[in-house]
C-alpha cells in the first residue's frame, strides 16, 4: 500500500466548514485545501464564506470586524457583503464593481454549515450528506467538537476503518479487552461511494466507558458499524446489549447506544480539521449522560490526535516507502480505493473545466 503522507484534495465536495452554533456575530478565519477563508452572518442571519484577503491592498479580512452585517475591512475600512461585492469605500460615492472577492458557496443543514472548495458552478446540494439524527433531539441529544490534528485527513479514514487500534490506544477508555478487540468478527460491505463497516464483539466484557454509562449485568454482545462516506466522513453507530437477549437479530432492543459523527476537512496537506459528534440513545432523561459520552470520546480523540501526528511525521522522513497489509486492513484498503476513485474523477473533472 502506497504511503500516505499526502494525499491529494478532492476539491468538487462539500466540507464542514463549522458547526453552526459557533458561528455567531464574529468572524471566523479557517485555512481549508491551503486557502485562507472567513466565515460570517450577515444582516440576515445567513451564513457566508469569502477569501481571507482584501481586493484593495490583500490585507486580511478576518482582522476587520463586522458592520451593518457586512465585512469591513481592518485596513482602509472598506465594506463586503455575503456575495463578495464591495458596498462601500470610506470617502467616495460611487464603488466600482471591479471591487469584490472571491465567495464561496455554502449550505447550513442539520446544524453543519458545509462549504464547496470547487468550482462554484458544480455545487448541488444534493450532494450533502444526510444525518438527521441531530434533528431528533428528544432520542438522540448531541454535544459537538472540533480540533486541528497535524497530519494528512486520509489518517482519520486509516483510524476510523481499522478499529484493531482500540485495543492499544485506548484500553482504558471505549477498547476494553484487547482479546477482544482483535479477535472480532468483521463484515466489509461495498456501498455506493464508499465502504461499511461492521465488527461483533460478542460474549465480551463492557470497556470502562460503557460501565461508567449504562448498567450492564455482566458480558455484552457489543457492535460497531461504520459507514465510510467519502471524501472525508464517517458515520457511526454502536451498540451493546447484556449477552443472551438477540443482539443479532434486534439491535434496536434497549441497551447502550450512541451515534457518532466524524469528518476530516483539509487545512493543508499535513493537517485537517476534526469535527466530530457525540449522540446518546440512553438515560434519555438525564442530561449528564450526554455530558459523559462526549468527554469520555473526547479523551478517545485526542489519543487519535497524537498517535496520528507522530505517524505523519514519520511517514514524511521516507515518502517512497510503502506501507505492508495485514488482516485487519480489508475495510481501510476498500475505503482507499473508494477515496482513489474520487481523487481521479475529481482531477479529470478539473483538467476538463480547465481545457474548455
Amino acid at each position: 500500500m502506497t504511503n500516505s503522507a499526502f494525499e491529494p484534495f478532492v476539491r468538487n465536495a462539500w466540507y464542514v466548514a463549522a458547526w453552526s452554533a459557533d458561528l455567531g456575530e464574529d468572524i471566523i478565519a479557517r485555512t481549508i485545501m491551503n486557502e485562507d477563508i472567513i466565515l460570517f452572518r450577515d444582516g440576515d442571519g445567513k451564513a457566508a464564506a469569502l477569501e481571507d484577503r482584501c481586493c484593495h491592498r490583500g490585507a486580511p479580512l478576518s482582522q476587520g470586524r463586522m458592520v451593518d452585517g457586512c465585512v469591513q475591512c481592518g485596513y482602509h475600512g472598506l465594506e463586503f457583503n455575503g456575495a463578495g461585492v464591495c458596498t462601500k469605500v470610506p470617502g467616495q460615492d460611487k464603488v466600482s464593481p471591479n471591487l469584490k472577492v472571491n465567495a464561496y458557496p455554502v449550505v447550513e443543514r442539520q446544524h453543519f454549515l458545509w462549504i464547496w472548495m470547487g468550482n462554484p458552478a458544480l455545487a448541488d446540494e444534493g450532494k450533502l450528506l444526510d444525518y438527521p439524527y441531530f434533528d431528533q433531539t428528544d432520542q438522540w441529544p448531541s454535544k459537538k467538537g472540533y480540533f486541528e490534528i497535524a497530519a494528512n485527513y486520509a489518517m482519520m479514514i486509516d483510524n476510523l476503518m481499522d478499529l484493531t487500534h482500540l485495543a492499544f490506544v485506548h484500553e482504558k477508555t471505549i477498547g476494553g479487552d484487547p482479546d477482544t478487540q482483535v479477535n472480532h468478527e468483521l463484515i466489509v460491505e461495498k456501498t455506493d461511494k464508499g465502504v461499511k463497516l461492521t465488527r461483533w464483539m460478542e460474549n465480551s466484557p463492557p470497556p470502562p466507558t460503557f460501565r461508567k454509562a449504562y448498567n450492564f449485568q455482566g458480558k455484552i454482545d457489543r457492535w460497531g458499524e461504520f459507514k465510510y462516506v467519502p471524501p472525508v466522513s464517517v458515520i457511526q453507530w454502536t451498540g451493546a446489549i447484556d449477552v443472551g437477549n438477540g443482539a443479532r437479530q434486534n439491535r434496536d432492543q434497549p441497551g447502550m447506544h450512541f451515534r457518532l459523527f466524524h469528518s476530516a476537512t483539509p487545512k493543508t496537506e499535513t493537517s485537517f480539521h476534526y469535527f466530530y459528534a457525540t449522540a446518546n440513545h440512553y438515560r434519555l432523561d438525564e442530561p449528564e449522560a450526554t455530558d459523559e459520552l462526549f468527554h469520555e470520546n473526547h479523551i478517545t480523540f485526542l489519543e487519535d490526535k497524537e498517535i496520528m501526528e507522530v505517524q505523519q511525521k514519520r511517514l514524511e522522513a521516507d515518502p517512497t516507502r510503502s506501507l505492508e497489509i495485514i488482516k485487519s486492513d480489508e475495510a481501510l484498503v476498500q475505503a482507499r480505493k473508494a477515496l482513489h476513485n474520487m481523487i481521479e474523477e475529481d482531477q479529470a473533472l478539473s483538467q476538463s473545466i480547465a481545457a474548455e
